[in-house]
């Protein structure tokens, strides 16, 4: 009986200390994941668009996952997408079970339509629970923008979200020819630079806008319509109206002074069909210079990509419409296996300096050289990167240093540019179009019949124009713009 006693405590004991190194475990193993993060490790893979191989991203890619694994017990799986195949892949993959957790979107690609396919995570909850800090940094105004049926399904990128026009130039040209410029004052006052670079410059195109860029009539009749995405019902930003833009004033106007420019030699003669990057025939030495949207630093921007030094006019105020907020968002895709985890990566590249400057502009030392004044170049010794990001398509991109050219306050003038914006009365309005999804496809291909041709100067448009009005109307303008006014006065009332 005594024996029996004593065997009892001496299990008691062990039961005992069996509980008490559990519960040490427990609370090591819940330390030890508050450390780095809630949950198990989870490989979050991001879709991007990219236009070139990156050939140090593997590098890039393991110094960012060493700050994520640390922060939130998580590693990014990068997977660049091309540009021209982006729509189509990615598109494939949301329709498909190939994993993935995050990709670009934008209303360039498509955005409202996966949205009420149910092809992306609505992120309203998300954000609260697990992006919290996105909320402190991010406009409130862009998060609405990106409203699809009142809910979240992107959260934007924050860059230039307000954009002004005018035309940029090769500098040396400029120089060359003593050009005045500040006698720019409209867009018509360009015609006497082009008349000079036409007759002294002959191997020069004065405008090389293509149609893979913004024709030269979507850049003057820029500021006056909110297109909406797809131009069949644009809203006037005079009259708060729903109206169809190829028969307003500003727009005729603005399609004949192309037609005068393209009769007089100044725009690129296959401009309609050409599928070169404006920025690429300058390169070339094949061009002098084109329209385009601007920001602060354009011409720094462009002259990386030209390899000319570039200036430009500037010929609008500042304006931003329905895209600056659904042109280019990280969203969470339905085939995410771990939404949270995804939300706390978005929350990452909106709130850590490290992290984004990893992703915008590669390793230090290797890939830029952070200049005392805090701009950055590359490093000495280094004439091209192996690291090249559009940073502009994700996260706060006010958190990245500014390359070297660009004024140390870049960020804050940017700021200021974005602050000084007329927003488009539309600003936060998507259109559904399934009520009427018939007549857009039919208008879509009138406007691929017409719409480059015309806005490039290369189709008269005393006879095109009117063709091209009427096609549309048997297409059933008035009927998508009908119901696209109806869409928006409920909007409005909301």
């Amino acid at each position: 009986m005594k024996r029996f006693r004593v065997l009892t405590k001496f299990l008691l004991f062990m039961l005992s200390a069996v509980l008490v190194l559990a519960g040490c475990s427990k609370e090591s193993s819940s330390d030890k994941q508050e450390d780095s993060g809630k949950g198990e490790p989870y490989e979050v893979s991001m879709a991007y668009i990219t236009f070139t191989k990156i050939d140090d991203l593997p590098l890039v890619q393991e110094e960012i996952n060493k700050i994520v694994k640390e922060k939130i017990n998580a590693t990014i799986k990068l997977v660049p997408i091309n540009g021209a195949n982006y729509q189509q892949q990615t598109n494939l993959m949301l329709t498909g079970n190939e994993k993935l957790d995050l990709l670009v979107t934008s209303s360039f690609f498509g955005y409202n339509t996966q949205a009420a396919k149910g092809q992306l995570v609505a992120l309203d909850d998300l954000l609260k629970s697990n992006g919290k800090d996105i909320l402190e940094v991010l406009p409130e105004n862009l998060l609405e923008g990106n409203k699809v049926n009142g809910e979240i399904f992107g959260i934007p990128s924050m860059r230039d979200w307000g954009s002004y026009y005018g035309f940029i130039m090769r500098k040396d040209i400029v120089e060359k020819y003593n050009i005045d410029l500040s006698q720019v004052k409209t867009f018509a006052d360009l015609e006497a630079v082009f008349k000079i670079v036409k007759e002294n410059e002959p191997s020069l195109t004065p405008i090389v806008n293509t149609g893979q860029g913004s024709t030269v009539t979507t850049v003057l009749a820029g500021g006056k319509f909110d297109v909406l995405g797809d131009s069949l019902g644009a809203v006037s930003f005079k009259t708060e109206k729903m109206v169809n833009m190829f028969e307003e004033p500003e727009y005729v106007e603005a399609v004949e002074l192309a037609r005068k420019w393209f009769q007089a030699g100044y725009i690129l003669k296959d401009s309609a069909t050409s599928q070169e990057a404006t920025a690429n025939i300058v390169k070339a030495g094949k061009g002098f210079g084109y329209f385009s949207h601007m920001k602060p630093g354009f011409e720094v921007q462009e002259k990386g990509i030209t390899g000319h030094e570039m200036v430009s006019v500037k010929l609008s105020d500042v304006y931003s419409y329905t895209d600056a907020a659904t042109g280019f968002n990280l969203s969470i895709a339905r085939n995410s296996q771990n939404p949270e985890k995804a939300m706390e990566v978005i929350n990452l590249l909106y709130t850590d300096k490290d992290v984004m400057n990893l992703l915008a502009n590669g390793i230090e030392g290797k890939h830029y050289a952070v200049k005392p004044e805090g701009v950055i170049s590359l490093p000495e010794g280094v004439t091209e990167s192996n690291y090249v990001f559009g940073q502009w398509q994700i996260g706060n991109n006010f958190l990245t240093y500014p390359w070297e050219g660009n004024d140390p306050d870049y960020w804050e003038q940017m700021k200021q540019h974005n602050d000084s914006a007329t927003f488009s009365p539309a600003f936060g309005f998507t259109f559904n179009p399934d009520p009427v999804k018939t007549e857009v496809a039919a208008a879509m291909n009138v406007l691929n019949q017409y719409r480059v041709g015309i806005e490039t100067g290369t189709l008269d448009p005393d006879k095109s124009l009117p063709e091209f009005n009427k096609k549309l109307k048997d297409a059933g303008l008035e009927k998508i713009i009908a119901e696209k006014q109806k869409q928006y006065n409920e909007w409005k009332k909301k």
